[in-house]
């Protein structure tokens, strides 16, 4: 590896002189134009490359935010990802994405690592069981921002969408085509989207004059595996169930999955309506009512709240951010047969 001292010696110019020139600091020292050409021209023919560590410990900036996911095979947390990594490149960071595989421990040890790597900020989806973690980043004045399943009840910079509404506003689709014995693929229980959409599915039955059958919610996870074992499970139990509504994606494809596996048909033997979109929604031959989350807006807003807190060095004033969901009526939902 060529060394500043190379690279000095190549130019005829001092360490020091070099190191100014290559850190951008040539004006700063009144280095000479011709100088400055000098270092630049031998530090590229030579292949030099600065040392990003040994810089941010000088500089006490690594240039690094941090970002942990949940499932980042997962559309929704692959657009947050991108679209997290694009600002962040915008104003000259650079990204390292943990995947927490849906489980507390390897959020709390990738929340560790970020912050072993000097990360200036981090951005955390969190898997939604504990907090302690985020509560000692937070206690270091390392910038925080939640997005997701975030901790309502703490003091935490959160992003999150407007769920309950959006729940309600699926459930009364189903409800005014007829739809009675709904079973809910609830997510991950206590997390705070899982909560605030039954909650809103509840609302939903009441403001409607109908009775809320909890012996109807099944499933333990946002995924596709929870999906396929929590539908295949009810219809097999209570095969009078004529409607769906999964909490995630990934379980309404465990769904469609289990309808196939029971020989149903979609919508007109069972009916399902889904929160969030696929990439390929649009190309099944029944696409699905869905309540799709703004996750470019997610994204594009914890960035900004970072961002802006690394830029000022102060704290948002404004802790909670809800961001809208669209409901999207397609052709899952089939009228019940009298």
């Amino acid at each position: 590896m060529i060394t500043l001292k190379e690279v000095a010696e190549s130019a005829g110019v001092s360490v020091s002189t070099a190191s100014r020139v290559l850190s951008g600091q040539a004006a700063a020292y009144r280095i000479g134009k011709v100088t400055q050409a000098a270092v630049e021209q031998r530090a590229k023919a030579l292949g030099f490359q600065a040392n990003a560590l040994a810089r941010s410990l000088r500089s006490k900036r690594s240039g690094i935010l941090g970002l942990v996911v949940p499932d980042i095979s997962n559309p929704f947390f692959a657009a947050i990802a991108r679209q997290v990594t694009t600002a962040a490149n915008q104003h000259g960071y650079s990204v390292l994405i943990a995947d927490s595989c849906e489980t507390s421990t390897i959020e709390q040890d990738s929340v560790k690592q970020l912050m072993a790597r000097q990360a200036e900020g981090l951005i955390v989806c969190p898997v939604g069981n504990v907090s302690e973690h985020l509560r000692a980043v937070e206690s270091k004045k390392v910038p925080l921002v939640l997005v997701d399943r975030v901790f309502m009840a703490e003091s935490f910079t959160t992003v999150t969408s407007e769920h309950a509404s959006a729940a309600k506003q699926l459930t009364i689709a189903l409800i005014e085509a007829g739809h009675r014995k709904i079973a809910v693929l609830q997510g991950l229980p206590g997390t705070l989207p899982n909560t605030e959409r039954i909650e809103g599915i509840q609302a939903a039955f009441c403001e409607s004059g109908l009775r809320w059958n909890p012996q109807l919610l099944v499933g333990d996870n946002f995924t596709e595996k929870s999906g396929f074992e929590a539908a295949l499970a009810i219809m097999k139990a209570k095969p009078t169930t004529t409607a769906l509504i999964a909490l995630s994606a990934p379980q309404s494809l465990g769904a469609m999955k289990a309808i196939q596996r029971l020989g149903l048909s979609l919508p007109q033997d069972i009916s399902l309506v889904a929160f969030d979109d696929h990439p390929f929604i649009d190309h099944l031959v029944c696409p699905l009512t869905s309540a799709s989350q703004d996750v470019e807006r997610l994204g594009e807003t914890a960035a900004a709240i970072l961002l802006e807190q690394l830029r000022s060095g102060k704290r948002p004033a404004k802790r909670e951010h809800r961001i809208p969901i669209q409901v999207t009526h397609r052709k899952s939902i089939a009228r019940v047969k009298k």
